[in-house]
Formats: structure tokens, sequence, C-alpha cells
């Protein structure tokens, strides 16, 4: 389609974003899940957080899903980290690429990780230091940047100040969570632009929740402001356990089939990912919201 890029890059959240906000399930099923969305040509797959097992218990097991997992070839792997603590766990077990988070929100922040939004970014700042030292490269995602279940709506000025920080502080890549599903495309358009007037050439990511039914209206939003990277969870798995009905990540193989209809590559199998779709299904033990999963046969696009 005229004005929208040609291909697109997604990242997998669904084993990590997506376990963590269900009743913990068995080590070997991770794997499985893992294994499953490793074959379907996602080109990025978010594996595990490395986060105290009190905080998220769900996550407990991350050194030992990590370790069985089959790792392919050129597909890159990253883990999720809270604090300094957390960089050095997963600097420890292979990764070359993390995630921190910090909220745009206060209230949130304190909610997530007990500390304020300024005292995160002063951790994010030693964070990147070691990050860097080892040799890896940090993403730091924005949650809240649409909007917060506590403080309500979210001025883009200031997640654009959060962005001049951790830039300052050597960033490689940024992010911006909808935490609650609170976006829209006006509100993508306006903290794009906040952002984009400051650092027009960082490289950015967007992640949307569905809870509203918006999720696939933001990334029509974002593709035609030139944003080419988004995250996905397979199924729709996932959420925020710290921010109230903020259930329902877009899902994966809703976002590739709109995306290949649009005649916009992923690199992804379709029919791949509605099958570790179904696993995912199987592996939590309940009906996940993906349409395209309960489409039917009619999965390819012809």
């Amino acid at each position: 389609m005229a004005g929208l890029p040609d291909s697109v890059s997604i990242r997998e959240v669904g084993p990590r974003d997506g376990l963590q906000n269900e009743e913990p399930v068995p080590t070997g099923a991770k794997v499985r899940l893992i294994d499953a969305l490793s074959a379907t040509g996602v080109g990025r797959i978010e594996a595990v957080s490395f986060v105290h097992p009190k905080a998220i218990p769900q996550m407990a097991d991350a050194d030992e899903v990590w370790q069985r997992a089959a790792k392919t070839p050129g597909l890159r792997y990253s883990a999720l980290v809270p604090n300094s603590r957390g960089a050095q766990r997963a600097l420890a077990a292979g990764f070359t690429e993390i995630e921190v988070v910090v909220s745009a929100s206060d209230t949130h922040n304190r909610r997530n990780v007990n500390r304020s939004t300024a005292e995160s970014l002063d951790d994010i700042a030693a964070l990147i230091s070691l990050v860097h030292d080892a040799g890896a490269q940090v993403e730091v995602i924005v949650a809240t940047s649409f909007g917060c279940p506590y403080e309500g709506d979210i001025d883009p000025i200031r997640v654009a100040g959060i962005v001049d920080r951790v830039r300052a502080d050597g960033a490689d890549r940024i992010a911006f969570g909808d935490t609650t599903g609170m976006g829209t495309p006006r509100r993508v358009r306006e903290l794009l632009g906040a952002v984009r007037e400051r650092h027009g050439e960082a490289p950015l990511l967007l992640h949307f929740h569905n809870t509203r039914g918006t999720g696939l209206a933001n990334i029509l939003a974002a593709l035609e402001l030139g944003v080419t990277e988004f995250d996905a969870s397979v199924g729709g798995l996932g959420g925020c356990p710290y921010a109230p009905g903020a259930s329902g990540n877009v899902a994966t193989e809703e976002v590739v089939h709109m995306l290949h209809d649009m005649g916009i590559e992923t690199g992804i199998d379709l029919d791949a990912m509605i099958e570790a779709a179904a696993l995912a299904e199987e592996l939590v033990g309940r009906q996940l919201p993906s349409g395209v999963l309960r489409a039917g046969p009619r999965t390819r696009l012809v």
C-alpha cells in the first residue's frame, strides 16, 4: 500500500509478557512455547524476565527455561530486567539484548518496581553502563506511555523527557508501552510527534494492548508514521499484573494476518503462528482472545 513500509519487524513477547500474567505453567511448557515460536519465522523473541520470584513467580525459572530452550541461529532473543541486579543475571545467562522498563507514570512505577520514575532512571543509567561494558545492548521500554490506570492521561512531553534522559545515558533503543490499552490513533500521533521532534532518528518500537479494541488501529496509525517495529503476543496472551484491567496484548497472528493482507512482509509463517497460538491456549488451559485462531481453516491469504 502506498505510503506504508514494505516490511515490519515483530518481536514476539508471549513467553514473557504473556505468561507472566497467567497462572504459573511448568518449565517444560514454557520451553515448548519458545521452541514453537522460534520455528514460525519471527525475527525476535522476548524469552524470559529476570525478576525476583516473589514479585513475578511465573518467571522464577527463567534461568532453566533459557538453558533448555533451543536457540535458532539468527533469531534475536532478549530478556526483560527490572534493575541492575536483573541485568547481571541476564548477562550471566548469555543474553546480549536486554530490556528494562520505566513507567512514565510515577504511581505505576512505584507499583511496578517500588521506586519513583526518577529513581528508576538513575538505576537505568548505571544499568546501561553495566550492559555496554559486557558488550550487550539495552532497550528502554517506557510503560504507561499512552495513559495510566492510576493517574489517567500522560502528557507526551513527559514521555519525551524520559527519552531525553535515557538517550543521553546511552540507551540503544526505545520502546513505548500501551500498558492499559488506553492508546488511540490520536495518542499515537501525538506521542510520536513529541518524541520525533527531539529524537528523529532514534530506533522506536511500539507495544500495544487491545484492552479497548484499538490495538490494530494503533498499529496502522504508527505504520502511517513510518514505524516498522512492534511487539505482539501469541494468541493475545498477556497484560500487566500491576495495571488493573490491562489484559490483552495484540495477538501476533492477528497482526500478521492484517499486515500480510496489506502487502507488508513480516517473515512469519501465519499458519505456524496459529499453531503456536493453539499450543499457547493448551498450555494456559483457557481460551485465548485471538480471532484468527478461531477463524477456521482459511488462514492463508490468496
